[in-house]
């Protein structure tokens, strides 16, 4: 290992490495460390960027500190070390040309001007045709518009056997007609597991694709539904069987696009007894297979994952980690600042997972209480998000006035959506984040630990309620004239506090 020790400049911040690190950022004041070859916490980057203008970059994965006045860096192969670009939003753009340059591709428009629905909580691991053609109906009839209709978990036949079981979709082509002719497009829940008392394991088995130990005998892994069998799609003949199923359900039944769930990297205790082949010639390195498992998704109009390692710049949905339905970080506090943190990082279609939480253990829990406040401020937070979406149907829990405030979210997505698309082509064409902190957007005037309101572009203040009972809230606002979601101009840099109640998501767009 090589220790490299950088002196922080005066008034300098680091942001970067695990995007649910988000709310810890920027890095400098306070002591912190991370590993990221250990590391199987959302989306990761072998990425850190300083509002100084510096940034470091690695190939594979380093350890880094921070304490006052240091930052060290613990890495096994080269890093760059890049200085001279002024500040945050300079370091970005060489960075992002240089590392993870932006492919060129927008994901399907849908994504950015209608919300996502996903069908987690309303049937957890129940999913029907039927279930899901009402589902739909429901979405329309109460007023929301249609958009991208998520099947999760439990649709198909077995993990590893990707085909709609056959009693509880009898017939998934004109299930799926039907739904696009409401309007909306479909993506399936994937994942890179295969039950290993299915006829898929042995077949794969005797193909010689699925992970395995040393010893050539294959990879149980554990995970949030028991043990299974690994596709190695770190093997070219792994990934491209995988993509072969994906493709058919595409051909065979007009499905849109893939949530393509887990992939947690194997860590370093694990690696060693994990290979590629069975003459153990090239074991699979720290955070390569989470990285081949997120290339999948690459060149479908609607790719949404969970888990990814370096791959900024690709026209894949970033979606943070699985959120409780609580105020603090694993919450909603937690949406903007990681949202923020992805952008960074070149996740410029970033999602705040589901509104109001999906976390298995949390929403289903029999212990469970719904908090109409916190759903709400939930909506609103995720409107102006990249991709924002509902698994929870606001029309259940919600009622009255509140139903209303949740619709007055959606509409303004709506309203704002075409600019919400013409910034996802300028990031596919640039790699500029589509959501910005204020310290990308202007640089160097003390806005770096402002975590609670967000730049969408250059020119929309975003400034969500993200405290229960909170009725009015502190907004700083940068230099130039700012007229807001309820006609008031505000001229800038000034902070103000500002009337918020329950019914309204303040934002303002620069004048």
């Amino acid at each position: 290992m090589t220790i490299t020790a950088l002196q922080r400049e005066p008034g300098e911040f680091w942001w970067g490495g695990v995007i649910n690190e988000g709310h810890l950022m920027p890095f400098g004041d306070q002591p912190h460390s991370r590993d990221l070859r250990l590391t199987d916490d959302n989306q990761a980057s072998p990425l850190l960027l300083s509002n100084r203008g510096r940034y470091i970059w690695s190939e594979e994965p380093f350890s880094f500190s921070f304490n006052e006045s240091t930052l060290t860096i613990d890495h096994s192969q080269k890093i760059t070390i890049e200085e001279g670009h002024f500040t945050l939003q300079g370091a970005y753009r060489h960075a992002c040309v240089n590392h993870f340059p932006p492919s060129g591709v927008t994901p399907d428009e849908i994504a950015f001007t209608a919300p996502q629905y996903c069908t987690w909580v309303e049937m957890f691991y129940e999913p029907t045709q039927e279930k899901l053609i009402q589902y739909a109906k429901s979405i329309i009839e109460n007023g929301f518009p249609p958009g991208v209709l998520i099947i999760d978990d439990n649709w198909m036949q077995d993990y590893g056997t990707w085909d709609f079981e056959k009693h509880r979709f009898p017939d998934p082509a004109r299930m799926i007609q039907a739904l696009h002719e409401l309007g909306f497009k479909v993506m399936l829940w994937v994942c890179p597991y295969v039950s290993p008392d299915s006829i898929t394991f042995r077949q794969l088995m005797s193909q010689d694709l699925l992970m395995k130990h040393a010893d050539g005998t294959p990879v149980l892994r554990r995970w949030w539904n028991g043990y299974s069998g690994v596709v190695d799609y770190t093997r070219e003949e792994g990934s491209a069987w995988f993509k072969r199923q994906l493709d058919r359900l595409i051909e065979d039944y007009g499905v849109d696009g893939f949530k393509l769930d887990a992939g947690e990297p194997i860590l370093p205790g694990l690696l060693n007894d994990v290979s590629r082949d069975v003459e153990w010639s090239h074991p699979i390195l720290p955070m390569e297979d989470c990285e081949a498992y997120a290339r999948l998704g690459i060149g479908y109009g609607l790719s949404e994952l969970r888990m990814c390692w370096k791959l900024g710049g690709q026209a894949l949905i970033q979606r943070q980690r699985d959120k409780t339905h609580t105020w603090d970080a694993t919450g909603l506090g937690g949406l903007v600042p990681n949202a923020i943190a992805q952008g960074l990082m070149g996740y410029a279609y970033n999602c705040p997972d589901m509104i109001g939480g999906g976390m298995d253990g949390d929403i289903n829990s029999p212990h469970f209480r719904f908090d109409s406040e916190l759903f709400i401020r939930f909506v609103q937070c995720s409107a102006l998000f990249p991709v924002m979406q509902f698994s929870m149907a606001p029309w259940r829990v919600l009622s009255g006035e509140e139903l209303s405030w949740c619709m007055d979210a959606v509409q303004l997505r709506t309203k704002l959506g075409p600019a919400l698309l013409e910034l996802a082509n300028q990031a596919a064409a640039d790699g500029l984040p589509i959501l910005r902190s204020l310290e990308f957007v202007f640089p160097n005037q003390g806005y770096h630990a402002i975590q609670d309101q967000f730049m969408v572009g250059d020119s929309i203040l975003v400034a969500p309620v993200l405290m229960k009972g909170q009725l009015t809230r502190m907004i700083q606002f940068p230099e130039g004239r700012w007229l807001g979601d309820d006609e008031s101009v505000v001229e800038g840099p000034i902070q103000l506090e500002v009337h918020a109640p329950l019914s309204r998501l303040p934002w303002y767009r620069k004048i």
